[in-house]
Formats: C-alpha cells, sequence, structure tokens
C-alpha cells in the first residue's frame, strides 16, 4: 500500500470498512480507475493493482462488473481489450449505456430511435431489437440518443431537433464534460451534443449512462445483487460517487484519474465518498486488510 493509501486507510471509518468486508458484488469505472487509455481511448494500460483486484474478487467467487460511459466500443468490444490486456471478464459483465438504455427504451416501449453514435452505440441497440435511424432528414422516431460522436454535422442536429419537435423524447449517455486518459482529461460528446438539442428545442435531456441510478441498476441486475449491498469505486467526483449515494450502495473514491482527493473533499457531506484510496491497488489492501472474501458474496 502506498504512503497516501496507508493515510486514507488510517482515517477510514470502520463502518465503511466493514460495508466493503461485506460487499457483495463490485462496480468499477474503467478509464481512470482500472485503465488509462489515449485521448481516442485506445492504447489501454492497466492501472496499479487494477489486475490483482480483480483477480482476487474473481477467486474469491466475488461478482464484479466494469461500468463506463464511454460507447466509442460495444460492450464487447471493450471486454475483448480489457481480456487482451489480462483482465479475467465476462462479456456481460462489461457495461456501457447502451446497455442501460436498451432496459430503458424497452420498458417505455420505445422502439424506434435516433441515434447520435458510432457503431458503439448503435450495434448493441440493434442488437437488442431497437430500429436505429440515422441521423438523416425528418424521420419519425420515438427517442433521440447521443453518445461518442466526434462525426456530428449540423444537418444531424437539424434531424435531431426535427425528431423532437415531432414528439421525441432525448436521452443522452453521460453528461461528463471530460474524462480521463494517459493524455489528461479529454472531452466527450454526449454532453455538448445533447445540450445543442437542448438550447435548440427547450427539450428535457434524461440521462442513461452514470450517475444516473438506470446505470448502476443495470450493473446490478447484471450481478444479482442488491444496490445497498455494492461497492462503486470510481474517479470522477460528479459520477460514480454520487450514483452510490443515491442507491445507497458504497461509495469508494480514487485518485487515478480526473478527481484527485481533495475534489472529492470539497463536497458536500452527503455527496462525499464512504472511501477514499489513492487507487485500486489500496482499495485491495484495505479490502485484505478488511478480511478479504465477504460472507455471502457472489
Amino acid at each position: 500500500m502506498t504512503a497516501a493509501g496507508k493515510a486514507e486507510a488510517g482515517r477510514a471509518e470502520p463502518a465503511a470498512v466493514e460495508r466493503l468486508r461485506a460487499a457483495h458484488g463490485f462496480v468499477f469505472d474503467l478509464d481512470g480507475t482500472l485503465v488509462l487509455g489515449d485521448r481516442r481511448n485506445h492504447r489501454l494500460a492497466p492501472l496499479p493493482g487494477a489486475l490483482a483486484i480483480t483477480g482476487r474478487l474473481r477467486r474469491d467467487g466475488v461478482p464484479f462488473a466494469v461500468l463506463t460511459n464511454g460507447t466509442a466500443r460495444t460492450p464487447a468490444q471493450y471486454a475483448t481489450a480489457l481480456r487482451e490486456l489480462g483482465f479475467e471478464l465476462d462479456a456481460d459483465r462489461m457495461l456501457t449505456p447502451a446497455v442501460s438504455a436498451l432496459d430503458v427504451l424497452a420498458r417505455r416501449g420505445q422502439g424506434r430511435v435516433m441515434v447520435l453514435g458510432t457503431e458503439g452505440l448503435t450495434a448493441p441497440l440493434e442488437e437488442g431489437g431497437i430500429d436505429v435511424v440515422p441521423p438523416r432528414g425528418r424521420p419519425r422516431v420515438d427517442a433521440v440518443l447521443a453518445g461518442w460522436y466526434r462525426q456530428f454535422t449540423m444537418d444531424a442536429l437539424e434531424s435531431a431537433c426535427h425528431a423532437v419537435w415531432g414528439g421525441a423524447a432525448v436521452y443522452s449517455c453521460s453528461q461528463s464534460r471530460f474524462f480521463a486518459t494517459a493524455e489528461g482529461r479529454e472531452m466527450g460528446t454526449s454532453r455538448a451534443i445533447s445540450a445543442m438539442v437542448h438550447s435548440m428545442t427547450g427539450c428535457r435531456v434524461e440521462v442513461v449512462g452514470k450517475p444516473s441510478l438506470h446505470a448502476l441498476r443495470s450493473a446490478a441486475r447484471r450481478l444479482g445483487v442488491r444496490l445497498p449491498d455494492l461497492a462503486v469505486a470510481g474517479d470522477d467526483p460528479e459520477l460514480e460517487v454520487p450514483m452510490a449515494r443515491r442507491g445507497r450502495s458504497l461509495a469508494v473514491a480514487v485518485a487515478t484519474g480526473i478527481g484527485p482527493a481533495d475534489a472529492f473533499a470539497r463536497l458536500p457531506a452527503a455527496r462525499r465518498p464512504h472511501l477514499s484510496v489513492a487507487g485500486v491497488d489500496d482499495l485491495l489492501a484495505l479490502y485484505d486488510t478488511a478480511g478479504g472474501a465477504p460472507a455471502g458474496g457472489g
């Protein structure tokens, strides 16, 4: 454990450490928590302790999922990339906003969707039975979904606005301004695109990725674990920690990505993490200190 990690562990509330020991499942953020890549989300490399903690949980029979707001790849492509790095990750435990969007769209009967995104978003929606409509012309659709889409154009904006004026609901994969890379923070696209659509139409934009409970509930269902029995680890003060808090899950902050430790300390008390560690290597050490595999895990 690093010196910073030891200091954090020393200050950890006993109740939070007990919850860590008793967690029946874990949800990990990807960029800035388990890996860092380049500004196009390629050339991924594991962060210290990432392979060790996921391998340990797997050996202990404690289920875990990786939950990202990225849609540059399909969930299957992300899972393959992580397995190539040495992560023992089942394909159905790699989750993107495409997964939670499918849950929301199915529940609301919205089967025809204009997607402002690439194959990383369109492919899993089509596989899930959604009639995916490209942003061209003035088609009638049930919803518009914005994701990773650096190819966004004014023509696509006009088409999306006409869809909204025609009654379509608007969803965003993420409202984060940035995500963590090895080159520093990089701007996402979902927020910028949905902001343009909102500015033109006045529509309500609903998030289906983190920090929404749609995303956390999708992860919990995949793991077969109740929300209060989950431990959620992430690097962004605006994403994983508030999401975990809303779901009454254990909120764990790491300082290897967007949010350094002082960023979490500045949050209101009700939105602060239950545990703060330097990285997932220190989380593993704290997990070992807490007693290893939780009773009833998996």
